[in-house]
């Protein structure tokens, strides 16, 4: 079963540094149980502008990111270069250049960071 949750937030910086920290806490919690019982997460961030429309956030920045989530490692984050930017030697974990790949339903080619984080 697939189910995944949308968080919007003012700084990109905030936004990596909670995906590191749910990630870390997420395996630090399942440690002793075994790998097929795990639950083991993806996430993608976007750095774009997006429509609210009432309970609801809309646009290319939402669409990208859910397609960086995709492209993300089990239990790793994938970011959009206009995030690996904004961070600028503020985030404590080592992201890797995964270079521009075709993302499905989006026009252009996007810049992906990978971390070094995996579970």
């Amino acid at each position: 079963m697939e189910e995944g949750a949308l968080v919007a937030f003012n700084s990109a910086v905030d936004a990596v540094e909670c995906a590191i920290s749910l990630q870390e806490e997420l395996a630090r919690d399942q440690e002793e149980l075994p790998s097929g019982e795990r639950i083991v997460l993806r996430i993608g961030i976007n750095l774009a502008d997006v429509v609210i429309e009432g309970d609801d956030l809309l646009g290319d920045g939402v669409y990208v990111a859910a397609r960086l989530e995709a492209s993300a490692e089990p239990g790793g984050i994938c970011i959009a270069d206009a995030v690996h930017r904004q961070l600028g030697g503020k985030c404590r974990t080592a992201f890797l250049d995964g270079g521009e790949i075709s993302l499905k339903n989006i026009a252009r080619p996007v810049h992906v960071w990978h971390s070094g984080i995996r579970q």
